[in-house]
């Protein structure tokens, strides 16, 4: 995928929360699930498994963060969105930071998509710099699906999280409460989501945190030039290092996660189409 994506099977919705507006591109049916976009924005490799989400009996979201939406990931273009959202009020891209405010945001929204879409509640999933907002989410009583992939924020911390000490008390009284699981991924030598970080998640959580490591050498070889040059490490479990093959442990892994979606979106298996 070495092209931009114009997007034109998704409606592009401005959605309000608290009187902020940003764009959301919706597409499927059936409950619904937040799909997070990944640095540099919503590329490619993230419409991709958008798609694969919405095609598994799911009325995906997928908001814009940042970015150009739909932009293929370059070295140039990447480096500057990078720059960007290190310094806007809205992430908190460094330790001691606490929780990015854009969270507060992106739980107004699930809440929003519940309502709208019906069923059981809401999935929510989160990449990379957007990685452990999906578990952020979970404050909103509506999410009960929660996908962690390669978290890597804090940047400069490998074994922090990015949350403040009162949401980290609450998001586990959350899912203790409620007896939710939150699925997590990445690869084994990833510098962004090192095994500290995982192991931060499993001191908070316990066993409510089920992390999953992929061999290095399961990750796509040749990704896009952003991943390549800057990224430098397999990092991107469903998107830019998947390989599209059926059997591959990254296509395992997509399975894994629809089928995590659809057991607790779909009760007792009611999903509208079968998964890809």
């Amino acid at each position: 995928m070495s092209k931009d994506d114009p997007i034109s099977d998704f409606a592009r919705r401005r959605m309000s929360v608290m009187g902020l507006e940003k764009t959301v591109y919706v597409a499927g049916a059936g409950p619904a699930v937040v799909v997070l976009p990944e640095m540099p924005g919503i590329s490619p490799d993230v419409l991709r498994f958008a798609r694969w989400v919405r095609d598994s009996g799911f009325t995906v979201h997928v908001p814009s963060l940042f970015g150009t939406d739909g932009a293929f990931p370059t070295v140039e273009g990447g480096r500057e969105v990078v720059r960007r959202a290190c310094v806007s009020a809205e992430f908190r891209a460094f330790a001691g930071g606490g929780t990015s405010p854009v969270t507060v945001w992106l739980r107004g929204l699930a809440r929003q998509a519940h309502t709208a879409c019906g069923g059981p509640g809401v999935g929510a999933i989160g990449m990379c710099f957007t990685g452990n907002f999906a578990l952020t989410m979970a404050l909103e009583p509506a999410v009960i699906a929660s996908v962690v992939n390669h978290p890597s924020l804090p940047l400069d911390d490998p074994g922090g999280l990015e949350l403040d000490e009162a949401d980290a008390r609450a998001v586990r009284d959350r899912l203790d409460r409620d007896g939710l699981t939150v699925l997590a991924y990445r690869f084994e030598g990833d510098r962004w989501c090192t095994g500290q970080r995982f192991a931060a998640y499993r001191a908070l959580l316990g066993d409510a945190f089920d992390g999953r490591v992929l061999p290095d050498g399961a990750a796509n070889p040749a990704p896009p030039p952003f991943f390549a040059d800057l990224v430098g490490t397999p990092h991107s479990v469903v998107t830019a290092h998947l390989v599209d093959e059926a059997g591959h442990p990254t296509v395992r892994a997509r399975d894994e996660i629809l089928a995590f979606l659809t057991d607790r979106l779909h009760p007792r298996g009611n999903r509208l189409v079968p998964a890809p």
